[in-house]
């Protein structure tokens, strides 16, 4: 099954440049000098990038990991 390797390193890749995508955003927002509300939408919003990051990057793992298995 080494059909699925290539694909789960991609889907590792897109959840990786979506966590680099939430820092970049975090560290723009921290450099603007937002107010305290503002800061907290901002961040609120990262949240759910992060979260749909990591679990990206999760399946694309778990993907790579069938494929060696199999």
């Amino acid at each position: 099954m080494s059909w699925l390797i290539v694909p789960g390193v991609i889907v590792t890749c897109i959840g990786l440049s979506l966590l680099l995508y939430t820092i970049s955003r975090i560290w723009r927002a921290k450099k603007q000098g937002l107010s305290d509300a503002d800061m907290k939408t901002q961040l609120q919003a990262a949240i759910a990038w992060n979260l749909g990051a990591m679990g990206c990057s999760a399946i694309g793992l778990m993907i790579v990991v069938l494929g060696i298995l199999l």
